[in-house]
């Protein structure tokens, strides 16, 4: 059977600009294609349910119901005005960085859209703002990735552009072995500006040295722009250090990362868990027992 709507969005991962997009610094983004949310939905007069498949599919499950309930508040609606089936298959794993209630959040943008309930051109910060719901504060650089489907250099004030790569780096994810909680990140990072506002500064400069030098490093030559990319992977990880989101978990793996032959690699997402981004000089080698996932 057939259903009424349906929208698939990606996941995304991020190289640079993490925490301090939040402040007005930029980040550079690209969607994850193998990583994607789909959702199905029959139009019914029964009351509104929801069903979950997919190898991540519990998380969704406790997410939907509650930020279903923020947008109907948002649009001034009630529970009496929705109705049918909503089915999400879902293969983006939750609290690791690869922008799970961001995809979330932008399908169900597609809906409301479907729906005749917001415009078009209204659905970035719709989105944007139901997502506030999950991390306290979002930057809306994860919706706009998921939004574009393409890599994107994004700023608060700005909004995005496309981003033109020169060359294909030869980088992978890889799970650390442990969730990390994006509000909690957040919070570390506030924390920090609390205690001493002009160290926390320092690390948002020093972070958005290493979007601009991964901005240029994908714009020259792989030759010229390989070792300015290791450079800015290498700035961006020293951040998430100075930030205390460097878990134990994502220590070691990062530790085994360089000893199987990666040249750089840092947290993609908040820190304190989630996944790693690795970049390599080669393809690396398939002896290694952990999962590699390109991008």
């Amino acid at each position: 059977m057939s259903c009424d709507f349906s929208t698939t969005v990606t996941g995304k991962w991020i190289l640079a600009g993490e925490h301090a997009v939040l402040r007005g610094c930029s980040a550079v983004i690209f969607p994850l294609p193998t990583r994607t949310l789909s959702l199905a939905y029959w139009q019914s007069d029964e009351p509104v349910r929801a069903e979950f498949g997919g190898n991540y599919m519990k998380e969704p499950q406790l997410l939907f119901w509650a930020m279903l309930e923020k947008a109907l508040e948002m649009l001034q609606k009630s529970h009496n005005d929705i109705s049918g089936k909503f089915y999400f298959q879902n293969n983006i794993p939750v609290s690791s960085g690869m922008g799970a209630s961001a995809a979330l959040c932008v399908a169900m943008g597609h809906w409301f859209v479907w729906r005749g309930w917001i415009e078009e051109s209204n659905l970035y910060e719709f989105a944007r703002e139901l997502e506030d719901l999950f991390h306290g504060e979002s930057s809306g650089a994860d919706i706009a990735a998921v939004i574009t489907g393409e890599g994107i250099n994004f700023s608060k004030a700005s909004g995005w552009q496309p981003l033109p790569v020169q060359w294909q780096p030869k980088w992978f994810l890889s799970y650390s072995g442990h969730v990390g909680i994006t509000s909690q990140c957040i919070d570390k990072v506030k924390s920090i500006w609390q205690s001493d506002a002009s160290h926390a500064q320092a690390i948002d400069h020093s972070m958005q040295q290493s979007v601009k030098q991964a901005t240029k490093a994908l714009q020259l030559k792989e030759a010229d722009g390989f070792p300015l990319l290791v450079e800015a992977i290498n700035k961006a990880l020293d951040c998430f250090r100075a930030w205390g989101l460097i878990d134990n978990n994502s220590e070691h793996h990062i530790e085994q990362l360089r000893r199987d032959g990666a040249y750089a690699a840092k947290p993609t997402g908040s820190g304190d868990g989630g996944f790693i981004l690795s970049l390599w000089p080669k393809p690396p080698p398939k002896s290694i027992d952990y999962e590699l996932i390109p991008v």
